[in-house]
């Protein structure tokens, strides 16, 4: 068990493993138990091969969409059928890598000669590969070509023959776009954003007009049949003006596709083939490299690909979470101007996994997910607004169209640089040192002792204040009375949204925090690299740019209303004020709420503003389990009701009652009073699993429960 989402790529080696909640993994840590329901299991058989030109990228957008329609939260994924067998290990693992995508606790991917000879081309010995087998075929474990199909719970089929080229987005990975839909998508991406500033209600006013009609400056003659004007690309050398659409930030990333060789020599070869025509990045695309290992720059070097990525600014900016967890670093200060001053949604084009809203960046409202082959060819084309199965990419220096078919690689070339230039010497040479560090790792000079010295001028590290004034004896868990709505939202809210990692806005509590404290702009970092102080993470909850309240209708960011007084104001405001009247705070939600991210503070932030009970219409199963590890009792809307279907309104005062007696996935009764003094009874689902989780919850938590069995010796 992993501490990380990511963790769930093991299973693309045949190897059971998937994320916890940090909140369990320190729990566990200290000695106690991990709980879990026994999952049903969902077999996903794969048959038909992927045609040429489509990629395993290609293939998880397409299973992710197919698995999150079937619902999969808690539960296994197993792959199967004679099409799995065909797919190789890397393009496995990013079938596994995505499966908190798809909503799945995993997907495995037994063990086969694929697995044995993925285990010898990455530098394992040949006595340790017959070691594997041996074992996996004495345990029933190794997966024979022959054998029948195993039992499921339910089943799903895949023909890959029929998948297609594709992207995800414009905010979720689920919702898969095919690659000559991305046009008709964008445009009605944009005629919700249009929508929202009108309050809701589409009419085409004067600035979306203007945009139809701005057309593009090609030498080809084919209309664009979105827009009244001629194809969306630009051919001149000078800087063109940001459009909606245009593309900002385009990174080949570490997440789905770490260190797949072959849509990463895929990249590079789409460089090469740009390079060798001629063609250059638009300027105003933020480009990166961050693969998931150093295997890869070794293989891209050896291979000659590298200088074609560089030339195109594709250049190594590290290994690991970068773009894709909010940290690109800052657009140029130009570009974010003219950004916020027409007020334009541009798009970001990553080979990740999550493009959740505000994630990538908070000037970027349209997050797509594909292949780093086409990461490449969106930088050159600078506008996700073209259809590149038909339309130009760009214009080589002669004015000639040059088409995405004409750079994009066949799979034999792929296949004769992957066979020629993936050693398994590079894994032995990276991985026989990966725990020693860098030089400027090894010559930190770390405190020593069995206690943390803590500083309490630090910004980036504070003493968490779980356990101050922590009582031996819990009493009894009473009812919640007369608690507010701190936030009402819809479905999918994610953990990005509760609790974000990218840039801290200056003016948002937690930049206002820094700056008391003389930290300048420039040097606010992340909410991710300041996790370890509660007082920014605490003001950072709830404050994704994009969130949507509904208490606060038609506007984005972290703002709630102040219930008592009507007044408007930041969340982590109104939740102080609140705290400071010992009124007792609830959560409304929709459908999935907590999806993406592993991100325990989204479930620390939520207790700390004095959350008691988040009542959704269904929970992704990490931060459910959060939750619980913080003491916060997860509720559930009964099946067919919702804030909507009971007319809620979220400016109610809600008591919760029966908590005293609560039984794990027993009902409580929740009583909505109005201001005109009526009210509304609903009864709700308790959303815990195990006896051990009432405990937890009595206790505030798992720590807590830990820590007081430890003082009273039991």
């Amino acid at each position: 068990m992993g501490t990380d989402s990511h963790t769930t790529m093991i299973n693309g080696l045949g190897v059971l493993g998937w994320g916890v909640g940090g909140i369990e993994a320190e729990a566990v840590m200290l000695g106690q138990p991990y709980y879990m329901p026994i999952p049903e299991v969902v077999g996903f058989k794969l048959y038909g091969e992927l045609q040429e030109g489509v990629t395993a990228t290609d293939l998880v957008l397409t299973v992710t969409q197919m698995l999150r329609e079937h619902g999969v939260v808690g539960k296994f994924v197993e792959f199967y059928g004679p099409g799995y067998r065909k797919l190789t290990l890397t393009d496995r693992a990013i079938l596994s890598n995505m499966s908190p995508e798809y909503g799945a606790t995993m997907g495995f991917c037994p063990v086969d000669d694929i697995t044995l000879d993925y285990m010898l081309m990455t530098g394992r010995s040949q006595e340790h590969v017959e070691m594997v087998k041996a074992y996996c075929m004495k345990q029933g474990l190794f997966a024979l070509a022959d054998a029948p199909d195993p039992e499921y719970t339910s089943t799903l089929e895949l023909d890959m023959s029929s998948v297609r080229p594709s992207l995800a987005g414009p905010k979720r990975p689920q919702d898969r776009i095919l690659l000559e839909n991305m046009p008709a998508n964008f445009h009605q991406t944009i005629k919700d954003v249009f929508a929202m500033k009108r309050g809701g209600c589409f009419e085409e006013d004067s600035e979306y007009s203007r945009w139809l009609e701005e057309g593009g400056y090609s030498v080809v003659e084919k209309t664009h049949e979105h827009h009244s004007g001629i194809s969306k690309i630009k051919c001149e050398d000078e800087i063109p003006s940001l459009s909606h659409g245009s593309v900002v930030i385009a990174s080949i990333t570490s997440c789905t596709n770490t260190s797949n060789p072959a849509v990463l020599i895929g990249a590079g070869l789409v460089a090469k083939k740009a390079v060798e025509r001629g063609l250059k990045v638009k300027p105003f695309v933020k480009t990166s490299l961050g693969p998931g290992s150093r295997v890869v720059t070794k293989y891209l070097e050896a291979a000659g690909l590298m200088p074609y990525l560089e030339a195109l600014g594709f250049h190594l900016v590290g290994y690991g979470c970068l773009t894709c967890i909010g940290n690109s670093g800052p657009l140029r200060e130009s570009i974010s101007k003219q950004i916020e001053d027409k007020d334009l949604t541009v798009a970001a084009v990553l080979s990740g996994n999550r493009n959740f809203e505000g994630r990538i960046s908070p000037y970027v409202k349209a997050n797509y997910l594909a292949s780093p082959m086409l990461v490449v060819a969106f930088a050159l084309a600078g506008t996700v607004d073209v259809d590149l199965t038909s339309e130009p990419i760009a214009c080589d220096p002669n004015g000639q169209p040059v088409y995405l078919e004409e750079i994009w690689p066949t799979s034999a070339e792929i296949e004769s640089y992957i066979t020629e230039y993936v050693k398994p010497e590079m894994f032995e040479v990276e991985y026989s040192n990966v725990f020693k560090g860098s030089e400027l790792w090894r010559k930190l000079d770390a405190p020593k002792g069995l206690l943390y010295d803590w500083n309490t001028e630090s910004t980036y590290i504070q003493e968490p204040p779980f356990f101050q004034e922590f009582p031996i004896d819990i009493g009894n868990m009473g009812d919640i009375k007369d608690a507010r709505t701190l936030v009402f939202v819809g479905d999918s809210i994610t953990t990005d949204h509760i609790s974000p990692a990218g840039q801290i806005p200056q003016d948002y509590p937690a930049g206002k925090y820094l700056i008391s404290k003389g930290v300048s702009k420039e040097n606010f970092n992340s909410y991710g690299s300041r996790r370890g102080n509660h007082e920014v993470m605490m003001r950072g909850t709830f404050g994704n740019v994009r969130l949507k309240n509904k208490l606060v209708p038609g506007k984005e960011g972290p703002w709630t209303i102040y219930l008592p007084t009507g007044e408007e104001m930041f969340i982590y405001d109104a939740a102080m004020q609140y705290m400071k009247n010992n009124i007792p705070l609830v959560v409304i939600a929709g459908k999935e709420y907590g999806t993406g991210s592993s991100r325990d503070w989204a479930a620390k932030g939520t207790q700390l503003l004095g959350v008691k009970a988040v009542i959704a219409e269904s929970y992704e199963r990490i931060h459910r389990s959060n939750l619980v590890g913080m003491g916060v009792l997860p509720l559930q809307f009964k099946d067919g009701e919702s804030a909507e279907t009971l007319g809620l309104k979220g400016d109610e005062i809600f008591d919760i009652l029966g908590v005293s007696n609560i039984q794990p996935g027993g009902e409580l009764q929740v009583v909505a009073k109005t201001a005109d003094g009526s009210e509304k009874s609903f009864n709700v689902v308790v959303k815990l699993n195990s006896n051990i989780e009432v405990e937890y919850c009595k206790n505030g938590g798992i720590l807590h429960k830990f820590l007081r069995d430890k003082v009273k010796g039991e």
